[in-house]
């Protein structure tokens, strides 16, 4: 589902990169990066994906739920999933430029983070990388 919500998002002209809620095997809310399509810089996949389940549940943290998502979340993200309480982050593709859990600040190890989520890096990493080189790689295309 991530990888549809990548792909959609892509299509939109978005970075593409998806995200998915899950809580007991069921996928609470998904999304894409509607960044541009809002004109919101925080507009990120992951963070529309916790707001649109935080909604649905009519609840502002979300223990016990597992996030699924493209790309190594950033900084931003990475401090929302914390505060959302999210159990388990599962990630495709690291980030090494823009990422914040294995690289960059390692947001999740620092002392100051109140709630680290179990992480697992390498979700679906060939495909979730192959998007986004594709629609990168389309972009200078164009130019």
């Amino acid at each position: 589902m991530a990888l549809e919500e990548a792909r959609a998002a892509g299509e939109r002209g978005e970075v593409p990169i998806g995200a998915v809620v899950v809580i007991d095997g069921i996928a609470v809310s998904r999304s894409g990066n509607r960044t541009r399509e809002r004109n919101d810089v925080t507009a990120h996949a992951e963070i529309a994906a916790i707001r649109l389940a935080c909604e649905a549940l009519g609840q502002e943290r979300l223990a016990g739920a597992d996030l699924y998502v493209t790309l190594e979340p950033c900084t931003m993200c990475s401090a929302a999933i914390s505060f959302a309480r999210i159990r388990r982050l599962y990630y495709g593709a690291e980030d090494p430029k823009g990422g914040a859990v294995d690289n960059g600040v390692r947001f999740y190890a620092q002392p100051t983070c109140h709630h680290a989520p179990e992480v697992y890096s390498g979700f679906n990493e060939v495909q979730s990388a192959e998007i986004l080189r594709t629609f990168f790689s389309q972009k200078r295309e164009a130019l």
